[in-house]
């Protein structure tokens, strides 16, 4: 089943209600009330949500059909011409098709960005693309392929991209689809399927690897591994403030798990899918030797009140919420929830996983939304996107 048809029950008497939401929960000892107002635009099956380096004006929305679109901040207007448009590209539907868009951090030099998506045979590419002389309009011509990963089956692709502070690309990758892990792709060195991959597109042909890559040379591993044992990745991010490193991991059928990497560490940490789903031995109730394996930070079971597919988001560093300030907010695409986790753990956290036991996080908002993304702009505000079609900026209720 995939990541968006088990939710499809769960979801359609929610959806029914259209916009509800309710604001919840104390954030620590000072409530935090926050409302979601939708952008002035309606967009089909909004996947990914970005902005550009030095453009403070501007978000970038993917849609999974083929198209990424811009919204201009400042006229509060969807531009009528879409920035990239390569449908006939794509296998798109269910958890196939255009999946995210990675600016490259001197875009406004180059003009380069990257997108994840999956081929007309079901497969991962990784692209390069450049604008041309507007720098609101790609220039399909420029594509060049950077990456191809063959996919066994068509669910569990992952599809996030990201620059990391040290200005390297990471990839998310899924373990290749069907229940289980059925090829053992997550715990395989030698396949880039379940990992987070780590790749240089300034230096190699098509790109380089990273010589402090933990697998770099490594007889039998991919060189490109920066992280293994992961499900399905669909969401991760880089705290912009400390650059610490979050994975919002999709889990088979009890688990959903939030997994931290400290800005410091060297990478190569396995986070024990297939044989955990988040912190319990997979499948349930069996026993699994958990040495070498590093433990999520936080996690929730599958309940129609908490829901069964998580939407990883962003450490908020903006300045219309202060109370939420510092906070990872994220989100379950199959029940709407939001929530938001502190991050003041982070300061101890130890190489061996989450010490202490797992990090709290509480109720910000519930929703009747199918969340399938987070997104920042270049202040640090977060917006939120429903697949069906909205996009949201969070806000505080005091705003009007």
């Amino acid at each position: 089943m995939t990541r968006w048809s088990r939710c499809r029950t769960w979801a359609a008497g929610a959806l029914a209600a259209g916009l509800t939401l309710v604001m919840a929960g104390p954030i620590g000892a000072a409530p935090v009330d926050i409302r979601l107002e939708p952008l002035n635009a309606r967009f089909e099956q909004p996947v990914h949500i970005t902005y550009a380096p030095g453009d403070p004006n501007h978000l970038w929305i993917v849609e999974q059909p083929g198209t990424v679109r811009v919204y201009d901040l400042e006229s509060d207007l969807l531009l009528p011409t879409p920035f990239l448009s390569i449908p006939e590209q794509l296998a798109a539907g269910g958890e196939r098709g255009l999946l995210s868009l990675a600016f490259h951090p001197d875009f406004q030099d180059n003009g380069r960005f990257f997108v994840n998506y999956t081929d007309r045979a079901g497969n991962t590419q990784v692209v390069e693309y450049r604008v041309g002389s507007d720098p609101l309009v790609a220039d399909p011509a420029t594509a060049r392929r950077l990456l191809t990963i063959e996919q066994p089956a068509p669910n569990h692709n992952g599809g996030m991209m990201a620059f990391g502070p040290d200005g390297y690309l990471y990839i998310g990758t899924g373990d290749g689809g069907r229940a289980g892990d059925p090829w053992n792709n997550a715990q395989n060195l030698g396949t880039l399927l379940g990992k987070l991959l780590r790749i240089d597109v300034d230096r190699g042909v098509p790109y380089g690897i990273p010589p402090d890559n933990p697998f770099a040379g490594r007889p039998g591993a991919r060189g490109e591994i920066w992280a293994y044992g992961l499900r399905n990745p669909w969401k991760f991010s880089f705290d912009r403030a400390t650059g610490d490193l979050y994975i919002a991991d999709v889990g088979q059928n009890l688990w959903e798990e939030i997994n931290f990497e400290p800005a410091a560490h060297s990478g190569g940490r396995n986070y024990g899918w297939n044989r955990m789903e988040g912190a319990h031995c997979y499948p349930g109730g069996s026993r699994c030797d958990t040495r070498g394996l590093v433990m999520p930070v936080a996690e929730y079971r599958h309940r129609p009140d908490m829901g069964c597919s998580i939407t990883g988001g962003y450490v908020y560093r903006g300045r219309a919420i202060p109370k939420l300030y510092g906070y990872y907010v994220f989100s379950d695409y199959c029940s709407g929830r939001i929530w938001a986790m502190s991050t003041a753990p982070a300061a101890a956290y130890g190489q061996g996983g989450a010490p202490g036991g797992m990090w709290p996080y509480e109720d910000l908002a519930r929703t009747s939304f199918r969340i399938t993304a987070f997104g920042e702009d270049l202040a640090g505000e977060l917006y939120v996107a429903d697949h069906s079609g909205r996009v949201f900026r969070l806000l505080p209720t005091a705003q009007r």
